[in-house]
């Protein structure tokens, strides 16, 4: 018996899960014949993106527009006005006459009135294109401003209030600028100029984040459903098993293993935390954690999927666009950020077993590592491929290609998790559903960002922020013992201080990378003011749009966790955000230490194994005054004391490092005082 086979929740019950904590996969259920037409646009979207990215030479204006019009006319037959209930066929079928096979009327014409209004600015010549940006004629701007409400309309059905809510408040800002407080206020533009922008200019809808989506991430997307549906999923969950499954509290580092595994082929925290989670978190139950606890270990474990290479939650290539670096760089700079994450998840796992005497499974349960790679490992293949085409050098688009090749060619040869033509199909339409509320988020943040461009809201805000850290620094520099630390410094402090807030703030119920493009455009102008050097404050911005998945109070992976352990969702938040405490310290660490991210300017390997260690010892410490416990439990004050110490290692700088392990020398004291050598 394998670790596989143990959940209790029905596939039924996980998705329930799912679609209660993660609106984009809260689709509408359809009559039969609908079903049949949504699902062959569905698979007709996934083999045109193929072509197109791998395959065709299609203008990008009109590659963009097509992607745009398959997002948005199929985000108005997927999601309904109002979250789905969860019917029968037979009661689709009994809705009255204004339903078309369980879809309002209304929904079909406005996915109609979608496909027209994004294909109109594509479809006419460029060179009328071009005359029209800063002259738009009064059809342009009743059509644009159509594809604007539309993509309000689609972002609210598909993932939720908060970003078209965001886009309401950008578009009044541009309006009534002359009406901002402050460094705010703006000459403001007319509704006829917004939509100019917003519309008819590269600046807007039709701007880097719609072309990223069509481009790169609609193909890992795609490729994340193949290699899941080959079996590498499974095969990452066995390799875990066989890793850690033995040791005390094994399931809760299984779960740990497995996410982080998964993180290379999933976009998803939530998608991950319900995958991985039926399995791993019943598991945990069962050995000893409590509920709250497996929950959070799985939350917090499977939002690291955000930020581990190949795919970071696809906002690796946005970051390929905006520094134009390759995305091996940026793969490089995100693996031992990814590492330290990990480890702290993986000491408090440990040390938490330690305290409650938790055991291992037991030797029937695991799985044999000779089985496991005699059985799955065909389907390492195609990652095999996809990492390899990457580091060569070549594009992401073209590396995801033959890495979809490779999933179909290797799903039809291996005897496991065979492929066949229906299945093939069936896995098409997935990989393109799953891609439209990321999609339409994607159209809805090109909202966001024009308005940025059009007002340069970024830089005024960066000037406010960058104007109260200096405020917040001179105040405390003023005072022993920070002033030793000079205003300058405290003032980068207390910038990432207010940065990280409203990174978290902003990151709340919005997909990873829409968050990551508008915190690159409100946010990280404020750490360039500060010095900061673009790949540092990218990573930054972004780490803290991720961690939004397991802060209270919208702590979505965390929720969607404690609905399978069933313990309390605010507390199971609350457990994961300790657990993830690495994933918010470490950010901290290379702004001050760029050659942690390998790629970074001034690079040095000695500066590098400095930082590393120290923040290994750090998170390690910290793990420990979390917990309470280390060799034996540890009494309140050696817990504030190892935290407070702590910091020091987690500081760059061997000499901080000297100093904090003197300062170590009361709490080893403490720890040691039961061995019998201690006691005389």
């Amino acid at each position: 018996m394998t670790i596989s086979k143990s959940s209790s929740l029905s596939p039924e019950k996980l998705a329930k899960i799912e679609q209660d904590f993660d609106p984009e996969t809260s689709f509408r259920q359809f009559g039969p014949i609908l079903t049949a037409i949504v699902t062959f646009f569905l698979v007709t979207m996934s083999i045109y993106h193929f072509y197109a990215s791998g395959f065709g030479l299609v203008r990008e204006l009109v590659h963009r527009g097509i992607h745009i019009s398959f997002v948005l006319g199929l985000a108005f037959l997927l999601f309904g006005l109002r979250r789905p209930k969860h019917e029968t066929q037979k009661q689709v079928a009994k809705r009255d006459w204004l339903h078309v096979q369980g879809i309002p009327i209304i929904d079909i014409v406005l996915s109609l009135s979608c496909i027209g209004a994004a294909m109109y600015l594509p479809l006419l010549p460029p060179e009328f294109v071009a005359e029209r940006v800063g002259n738009p004629g009064r059809i342009d701007v009743i059509i644009g401003a159509t594809l604007i409400v539309l993509t309000l309309e689609a972002s609210r059905r598909s993932i939720g209030f908060t970003l078209p809510l965001i886009s309401i408040i950008f578009i009044a800002f541009a309006i009534f600028g002359p009406y901002a407080p402050g460094a705010l206020k703006h000459g403001g533009t007319s509704i006829a100029g917004l939509v100019n922008h917003l519309y008819l200019t590269n600046q807007g809808i039709y701007g880097v984040a719609i072309g990223v989506m069509a481009q790169y991430v609609f193909l890992f997307i795609l490729f994340g459903v193949l290699a899941t549906r080959i079996g590498l999923g499974q095969l990452f969950i066995d390799l875990a098993m066989v890793i850690a499954g033995r040791f005390s509290g094994g399931p809760a580092k299984v779960a740990i293993f497995s996410s982080a595994f998964m993180g290379t082929i999933s976009g998803s925290s939530i998608a991950n935390t319900v995958t991985t989670g039926a399995l791993t978190i019943p598991a945990m139950k069962r050995v000893g954690y409590p509920a709250h606890f497996s929950g959070a270990v799985e939350a917090t474990s499977s939002t690291g999927g955000q930020i581990t290479p190949p795919i970071l939650g696809a906002a690796a290539f946005i970051m390929v666009e905006y520094l134009e670096i390759p995305l091996k760089d940026i793969l490089a700079a995100a693996l031992f950020p990814a590492l330290l994450h990990y480890f702290g998840i993986f000491v408090m796992v440990h040390l938490e077993a330690k305290k409650l005497s938790l055991r291992g499974l037991p030797s029937e349960e695991l799985p044999s590592l000779f089985l496991v790679l005699k059985k799955h490992l065909l389907t390492l293949t195609p990652l095999i491929i996809l990492v390899y085409f990457i580091l060569s050098g070549r594009t992401p688009d073209f590396a995801a290609v033959y890495g979809i090749i490779a999933c179909v060619v290797v799903g039809f040869l291996q005897p496991e998790n065979k492929l066949n033509l229906r299945d093939l199909y069936q896995s098409l339409a997935v990989g393109a559903r799953n891609t439209i509320a990321v999609g339409v988020a994607a159209a809805c943040v090109g909202i966001i960002v024009g308005v940025v461009t059009l007002t340069g809201v970024g830089f005024r805000l960066g000037y406010v922020v960058v104007q109260t850290a200096n405020d917040i620094g001179a105040f405390f520099g003023g005072f022993w013992p920070l002033s030793i630390f000079g205003v300058d410094k405290l003032a980068l402090f207390f910038s990432l201080i207010l940065i990280a807030i409203a990174c978290i703030i902003m990151g709340a119920g919005i997909p990873t990378t829409a968050t990551y493009i508008i915190l690159v455009a409100v946010a990280a102008p404020a750490l360039s003011l500060m010095g900061v050097e673009p790949l540092v404050s990218h990573f930054f911005v972004f780490y803290y749009g991720v961690l939004a998945d397991i802060t209270p109070p919208v702590a979505l992976a965390a929720y969607a966790a404690s609905g399978i352990s069933g313990s309390n969702p605010f507390t199971t938040g609350n457990t994961a955000f300790r657990l993830g405490i690495a994933k918010a310290l470490v950010p901290f660490v290379f702004v001050y230490s760029p050659s942690l991210l390998l790629v970074a300017d001034g690079f040095s390997w000695q500066i590098f194994s400095i930082t590393f260690l120290g923040a290994l010892c750090g998170i390690g410490l910290l793990g420990a005054a979390f917990t309470g416990y280390l060799i034996k439990t540890m009494p309140t004050w050696a817990r504030w004391y190892t935290g407070f110490v702590s910091l020091a290692f987690i500081s760059p700088g061997l000499n901080t490092m000297i100093i904090g392990i003197v300062l170590l020398v009361p709490v080893g004291f403490q720890q040691l005082s039961s061995v019998k050598v201690f006691r005389g």
